[in-house]
């Protein structure tokens, strides 16, 4: 099997850890190649980047938190399975811990099972800005200030509030922002979008989980300047107005299976914190 680590690198003891796991899934016989700031970080020589991964690994290993698996998902291109190294919070991503990760690895066989994961495809006035795993998320670029959205399903205004943001979340990313902001859990194989207001100035405003066969479009209505972050990550300035199209990304994140299902990580993680 060939292997490609990439690891937080604020944490000493998680590239320490990412470190050893490459060493010894090289003595175990298996190729290992280290990302090139992971590499860096370890001082160590022969890193690669995402942009050189193509053809060269079979699945990627991400030591960190549900951070790290989102920034891993968000720099390739295409896309290879990864599975995540719980060293973060709740790690709702990373489905191993780190005293069973060699195990399960090393166990892996060519032919291995993945699980797809709908991402969602994000397009401005001015094109494309960029998918999402686990959720975008309009709001204000000056704090305090309220925001005025429309949500346009199929052609027609379905609903029309202020807020401080909403959240335009995957299922997948029903476990995480969406939830702590009022969301219900959502299972990771409905081809939906959950939308989120955040801090509505209005009793009815509810989230809603919309079907992506329909036509979706957030318009933006406001007197202050929003910004779209993608994933926590990737920020998209829409000043005062526009539209955002929401669509099904083309390109599905795929997470090697683990032996917890999603239900038994939402008793696990959430329900015990």
């Amino acid at each position: 099997m060939r292997y490609f680590i990439v690891s937080r690198i604020d944490r000493e003891e998680a590239i320490a850890f990412a470190g050893t796991l490459a060493d010894d899934l090289r003595m175990a016989g298996h190729m290992v190649l280290i990302e090139h700031d992971t590499a860096e970080t370890m001082k160590r020589d022969g890193g690669i980047s995402f942009e050189e991964l193509p053809g060269r690994a079979d699945l990627v290993v991400a030591v960190g938190g549900d951070g790290t698996v989102l920034r891993a998902v968000a720099k390739m291109q295409p896309q290879l399975p990864v599975i995540g190294i719980n060293w973060g919070e709740v790690g709702f991503l990373a489905d191993l811990e780190r005293g069973h990760a060699l195990e399960f690895l090393t166990a892996l066989k060519p032919g291995f099972p993945v699980e797809k994961r709908m991402r969602l495809a994000f397009e401005s006035d001015h094109g494309p800005v960029g998918d999402a795993l686990n959720e975008a998320l309009i709001v204000t670029s000056r704090p305090a200030k309220m925001l005025r959205f429309s949500i346009v399903i199929d052609g027609d205004v379905a609903e029309t509030f202020r807020a401080d943001g909403i959240i335009l979340s995957t299922p997948t990313g029903s476990t995480a922002y969406a939830m702590s902001a009022g969301g219900p859990i959502v299972d990771p194989w409905i081809d939906g979008v959950l939308i989120v207001p955040l801090a509505p100035y209005m009793l009815s405003s509810r989230p809603h989980i919309i079907s992506t066969d329909r036509k979706i479009e957030i318009r933006l209505e406001s007197t202050k300047p929003a910004n779209l972050v993608i994933d926590g990550v990737e920020v998209e300035p829409l000043g005062l107005s526009g539209s955002i199209q929401v669509t099904r990304s083309a390109d599905p994140a795929l997470f090697v299976k683990s032996e917890r299902t999603f239900f038994e990580k939402v008793e696990q993680k959430l329900r015990r914190l």
